[in-house]
Formats: C-alpha cells, sequence, structure tokens
C-alpha cells in the first residue's frame, strides 16, 4: 500500500520544552479540523484538580502552574498549543449526520516521560463552527459527573478517557433552567472515532483515506504496520478491542447510553460520557438515557450495538482493503463476523470470573444461564448477587434466602468441589472481578447536588472509593448499601 507517511516523533525529547504540547493531528489535513478559541470566561474557578493522573502523565509543572484554572479552562494558552476542534461524521441513533466537536477543543498531544502519547482536550469552553446551534458550554453537574464516571472506570480497570479538571466558568448555562458553567479537562489516547473515519471517507479524497488511516495505526496499533495487510489487521484489532471493551462495561453493569459511530474511539477507551449510568437491578433492558425512547443503546444490546458500528467502519475502509470492491466486502466481512465468536468467548470467561471458575468447565454455561435468568425474572442488584454468592455472610437481602437462588449456590458449589476447584483461589479470582463500589446514581447525584453549593465532601468520598473499588473502605459504609429503588431514573446527554 503506497501512501503518504506522517511520523510520529515518539521520543518525548523531540519537545522544544517539558511545557509544550505537540500537534501531529493537524499536520495530515486542514479538513479535519478547525482552529478555535476558548469563550471569554468572568471567573474560572478550578473545583477539582486530578494529582495523580497528572503526576502519572508527568504533568508536574501544571500541578504547580499558579495559572491552572485559567489554562484549563481556555483562558490562557498552554505553552505554545493553538486550540482546534476535531471534524467528524457519525451514524447517531442509525442515521448519518455530519458533526464535529460543538463544545470542545483540543489543546494538542502531550508526550509522557515514558513516550506515551494523550490527547488534551477541554470540554464546554464554547461554540465552534460545528455546535450546529448548540452554546458549546457545559454544566457543572454533567462535567463532573463525567469526572465520577471516567475515574471509577479507570479504578474498575476498564479501559477509559481521564478527567484531568473541573473548572468552574462562572458563566450561565440554560438546560431545563439556569445551571453553573463548567468545563473539564480531558485525557485520551486520542479523540479518533468510527465517526471521524466516517467523515474521511465522504470526503472521497483516497489518499487522504490512506494517509489518515496510517496516522491512526501508527499512533494506536503500530504493530499493525509490520503485518503483509495492515488495514486488515488494523480492523480486527479494532473489532477485538471493542469486543473486550464492551465485555468489561457488562462485566460491572456500565451502561453507555449513547453508543452512536461518533462516541466510539478506534483506540478501544470509553469515551463520551453522555446518559451513561451503572445498573442496580439486573435486566437487559435497562435503560437510563432520556433519549433512547426505543432501548436502541440498552444494556444487552451493547454488544450487538458495537458490531455495527464496526461494521460501519469497515465499510469506511472498503478502499483500502482491496482495489477489487467484492474482495474488500468479503475481507471486511470476515473481520466483522469474527466479532460474535470472540465477544461470546470473552462473556463466557468474564462471567466464569465473576463466579469464580478459573477455567471451562463442564457444566459452567449451566450455571451461568441460570443465575443469569433468575436475576433477569427478580431484578436482583446485579453487583451484590456476586457477593452473596461469595459468602452468606453477605447475604442481606430477602431474594438470597429463597429457594431458587439458594438451589444456584449450592449447585455453582457442587460444580466447584466435583472440578476440585480451590475454594480460596476461587474466592480471589471472585474478588478480582466483582466490585465492592459501582457509582450508583443516587450516590453521583447526591455529590453533583452538594456541589452546586460548594460542598464537595460527597464528591471526594466517592472518588475515595473509586480508586479501590474491589475493596470496602470502612469509613464510607453508606456506599456499599443499596440505595432505593431507581427503576425511574434518567440520564442527559447535557447538551
Amino acid at each position: 500500500m503506497s501512501c503518504s507517511i506522517l511520523i510520529i516523533p515518539k521520543n518525548p525529547n523531540y519537545l522544544c520544552s517539558v511545557q509544550e504540547l505537540q500537534s501531529t493531528y493537524t499536520s495530515i489535513d486542514s479538513r479535519l479540523f478547525s482552529r478555535e478559541k476558548a469563550i471569554a470566561m468572568q471567573n474560572p474557578t478550578e473545583v477539582i484538580f486530578n494529582g495523580s493522573l497528572a503526576t502519572q502523565l508527568g504533568l508536574t509543572h501544571l500541578a504547580e502552574h499558579p495559572h491552572r484554572a485559567a489554562i484549563l479552562s481556555g483562558q490562557r494558552p498552554w505553552g505554545n498549543s493553538i486550540p482546534f476542534a476535531q471534524a467528524y461524521a457519525g451514524h447517531q441513533f442509525g442515521h448519518f449526520t455530519n458533526l464535529g466537536d460543538g463544545r470542545a477543543l483540543l489543546l494538542g498531544e502531550w508526550v509522557t516521560p515514558q513516550a506515551d502519547r494523550f490527547d488534551i482536550q477541554l470540554k464546554g469552553s464554547g461554540p465552534t463552527r460545528y455546535s450546529r446551534r448548540g452554546d458549546g458550554l457545559a454544566t457543572l453537574q454533567a462535567m463532573l459527573r463525567e469526572y465520577i464516571i471516567s475515574e471509577s472506570m479507570h479504578g474498575l480497570g476498564i479501559p477509559t478517557s481521564r478527567s484531568l479538571s473541573v473548572v468552574r466558568t462562572g458563566l450561565p448555562v440554560y438546560r431545563e433552567s439556569e445551571m453553573q458553567g463548567a468545563v473539564l479537562a480531558r485525557v485520551a489516547k486520542s479523540h479518533i472515532r468510527v465517526g471521524t473515519f466516517e467523515y474521511v471517507a465522504q470526503l472521497e479524497d483516497l489518499e487522504l483515506l490512506r494517509t489518515f488511516t496510517h496516522y491512526t495505526i501508527e499512533r494506536h496499533y503500530p504493530d499493525c504496520l509490520k503485518n503483509e495487510h495492515p488495514v486488515q489487521a488494523f480492523l480486527q484489532s479494532v473489532v477485538a478491542a471493542q469486543a473486550s471493551l464492551v465485555c468489561e462495561w457488562m462485566r460491572v453493569g456500565f451502561i453507555h447510553g449513547v453508543m452512536n459511530t461518533d462516541n466510539m474511539s478506534v483506540a478501544g477507551e470509553t469515551i463520551d460520557y453522555g446518559p451513561c449510568a451503572f445498573m442496580n437491578g439486573f435486566d437487559f433492558g435497562t435503560v437510563f438515557s432520556s433519549i433512547d425512547t426505543q432501548g436502541r443503546y440498552a444494556f444487552g444490546r451493547q454488544a450487538p450495538i458495537a458490531q455495527w458500528n464496526l461494521a460501519v467502519l469497515a465499510s469506511a475502509l472498503l478502499p483500502l482493503l482491496d482495489q477489487d470492491h467484492d474482495k474488500a466486502v468479503k475481507l471486511a466481512q470476515e473481520c466483522i463476523n469474527s466479532f460474535v465468536p470472540l465477544y461470546e468467548s470473552l462473556y463466557e470467561n468474564m462471567m466464569r470470573r465473576k463466579l469464580g471458575i478459573p477455567k471451562p468447565i463442564e457444566g459452567d454455561l449451566i450455571i451461568i444461564d441460570e443465575l443469569t435468568r433468575w436475576m433477569q425474572s427478580t431484578q436482583a442488584d446485579y453487583t451484590q448477587t456476586f457477593w452473596a454468592l461469595e459468602s452468606k455472610s453477605q447475604r442481606d437481602h430477602d431474594l438470597y434466602f429463597t429457594a431458587e437462588f439458594e438451589k444456584i449456590a449450592r449447585d455453582l458449589s457442587e460444580l466447584k468441589r466435583l472440578h476440585n476447584i480451590d475454594e480460596q483461589e476461587s474466592l480471589e479470582i471472585m474478588l478480582a472481578a466483582n466490585p465492592r463500589f459501582i457509582p450508583r446514581n443516587r450516590w453521583v447525584e447526591d455529590a453533583l447536588q452538594a456541589a452546586q453549593l460548594c460542598d464537595y465532601e460527597p464528591l471526594h468520598k466517592i472518588l475515595d472509593a473509586a480508586k479501590q473499588p474491589y475493596l470496602k473502605l470502612s469509613h464510607l459504609p453508606e456506599l456499599y448499601s443499596l440505595p432505593e429503588d431507581q427503576s425511574n431514573y434518567r440520564t442527559f446527554c447535557g447538551t
């Protein structure tokens, strides 16, 4: 495959200064972005700064900067950075639309001392050319919510974009009512989405598609460049990354809520936290998003939707897979068809870990099916059900003393005994797979309401628990209890 090659500097010594950001993305093509500036803000004030993330990234100069809030709200430049908004398209609830960063600015790429590359993006910094009549702003509640959920996902060991800070803007934001404005500083491997490939493909510039695809492969899947068919290897790698990611969402009961193609990172990270939430009572049909009235992105639909999105990516890559269209379609279909058996294998192994079964054994799928059917019929709490299977001492609900559940627990115990699975080994597997803490909707909402009044104690309690979600912290007992029924709880995009 001949193409224009963009060399991405790997060595952090390439930087003119440790304070500077790179911008390899803008060297691809001017049609992929628009230079923009953040809106003027009255009094940017820092609400929270992720010091541990800053240390991990080697951002020591930023952690100590006296004008940190101004920098992380776009009011002061980050070195020689020239912010820009990315262009992309996307299928939103199945319908194709030209989009772009309507309320976000990418400051540039930070290269860590370990030579890892991350985007630094501001979300809620004001309108851009892609805003489509939107105000380009974000509410304090929505940005703190993304901070909580993304950091919780990181603590759970699930690939995700992360939150560096939240800054109050001093500007009013009008949604259901007048609300406080804020900017989130987000860190991600990149913000290249399936929708970005859709945007490039519709430009019908084959050389640009080659160049952009090579850039993405070099940035995220460089080993694919060693393959005889690098684009096919890239597509297969994204398939594998997405299958693994969605399986991890299912492990902890996470519902993304808006799996449009423009919200799907090709780097395999969870990104664009909008109307997302964690499930309490188990139900494959669980939907929290106020706009997902048909359940397109329900808990149990996430894997099929991921495969649908991957098919869209494959369609954009067809001209690069083979010059013969029919052969290209066949190659793409083979990659997309591999998603289902791969995901099913990952899912079964994930459920085995949640049950403390270290490897496939005869009869394990029967137990998994039996438990899943019971949880679906009773809508038992997804997180606490696995605690109840770990130990009788953790059964604090009448459901776990019913004959049906007792039978499941006995069947599981007998299965492990028949296959000589060590009890302690089994328990350790369960403890590593089943979190003690998830950011339940009630606790998150309580923290957000308190933050509106400048009371950040509930927020910091949640974040403390999120750092060690597989442990019960003795000083935060309330975060491990089951709140009242929230089956009617709804989340919103915040735009």
